[in-house]
């Protein structure tokens, strides 16, 4: 498991990227590796829950943005895909408002 740094996950992000929509299939099974990530990168935020509501296709096609939601509104746990090795680069706690 790979906490991801803010400036490791801004590295994966790249210009207008293409919203997955809410029945789109997952490229692969990532929730084995969300199961396996430790309390302490959590932030004290629960993800249990372990519903999507936004991911992010990257317009290079090898990268996708998969938002984990949390209790706490504009909150999420993402998992940074790679779409050619099928497996999860790493994780990332995003605060929208950065609170």
């Amino acid at each position: 498991m790979r906490l991801l740094t803010e400036a490791e996950y801004k590295a994966t992000m790249e210009p207008e990227p293409k919203q997955i929509g809410p029945d789109d299939e997952p490229p692969f099974d990532f929730w084995p590796y969300f199961d396996a990530i430790p309390e302490e990168d959590l932030g004290g935020h629960d993800f249990s829950e372990g519903s999507v509501n936004y991911a992010w296709q990257m317009p290079n096609g090898g990268l996708q943005h998969v938002l984990v939601n949390c209790e706490t509104p504009n909150v999420f746990l993402v998992l940074v895909l790679d779409l050619r090795t099928q497996t999860v680069l790493g994780h990332y706690l995003l605060d929208i408002y950065g609170v």
